[in-house]
């Protein structure tokens, strides 16, 4: 066992999903897998053992020890060569997972948990985590498609560099292509200096696109040599983020993207490409965030 991959339990559709998925992930990695349930105590602080009046298997230690141990034979189904090791912690998830998420190299939560509510697409813990985590958050909210790319999403920010860096990992552990996007506007693409001085300070659409191209190319440097085996299409398209990147989830198996973009606000931890990704995209997401982030 080379290292560590987390996953939250809570009993719900959507966090059994997520073991699956962080069982195929610890394989993959050589880690190990984790089983974390956040233990919120009820009001009044209700014994955790079964009531005299009620059945031998009731009460909320069985409970509790019911669902942890469903989560546990789902992962060693999907994953029987993994070591699975699970841990009941009291406290909140969000706080629960950020401590869990020190000593991990991914952690896994699904989109919505047992507190849902109804018609929200993903749960304020998956978000929090997201913006929060100490490592890279896998957010499970739809299957993956098996056989899709992964997509990255590349801004071109120094923060970026850490999803660049995960989105070509994890393509090599997949033996999965890699899909690169890019997105840019009018609005937000740099104005590079037109060559003859005299000329106006314009640029025709073809001119930014080209400097578009070239920043991508830039951000992705060095990575193909340190990762050979990985077939990677750089894809600059002219439009909005948001939309490009959930219609490229539509066949992908898994969308990357950093935690703030080149746009976000200071002091912002989540930035709201990636909250919309959270929201809607058609796959499992992965937010990483960037080092001078998890400070």
């Amino acid at each position: 066992m080379s290292g560590l991959v987390v996953v939250g339990a809570d009993g719900s559709a959507s966090s059994l999903a997520a073991v699956e998925v962080a069982a195929r992930e610890a394989r993959s990695r050589g880690a190990g897998l984790r089983v974390v349930h956040a233990f919120v105590w009820p009001a009044m602080h209700v014994p955790l053992g079964s009531s005299p009046l009620g059945p031998p298997e009731g009460g909320l230690q069985n409970m509790v020890d019911r669902l942890v141990a469903e989560a546990v034979e789902r992962a060693r189904a999907v994953a029987p060569d993994v070591e699975v090791g699970h841990v009941v912690v009291t406290g909140e998830p969000l706080t629960v997972l950020e401590a869990q998420s020190r000593a991990a190299e991914l952690v896994v939560i699904g989109s919505r948990g047992m507190g849902g509510f109804v018609g929200l697409l993903v749960g304020s813990t998956a978000v929090r985590l997201a913006a929060h985590g100490r490592c890279p958050v896998l957010v499970v909210r739809e299957q993956p498609h098996a056989d899709g790319p992964i997509v990255l999403g590349v801004d071109g920010s120094v923060a970026g560099q850490k999803a660049v860096d995960f989105a070509f990992a994890e393509a090599a552990l997949r033996n999965a292509p890699l899909v690169a996007l890019h997105t840019w506007t009018t609005w937000n693409a740099p104005m590079p200096a037109p060559q003859d001085p005299s000329a106006p300070y314009a640029n025709p659409p073809e001119a930014l696109a080209e400097e578009e191209e070239r920043q991508l190319a830039e951000a992705l440097a060095g990575r193909q040599e340190r990762y050979p085996g990985v077939v990677v299409e750089h894809r600059v398209v002219h439009g909005g983020t948001r939309e490009a990147l959930i219609e490229a989830s539509r066949s992908a198996q898994l969308l990357v993207v950093g935690a703030r973009g080149r746009g976000g606000f200071a002091g912002l931890l989540l930035g709201s490409v990636s909250q919309a990704l959270l929201h809607h995209a058609q796959c499992p997401v992965a937010v990483v965030r960037g080092e001078q982030e998890r400070r």
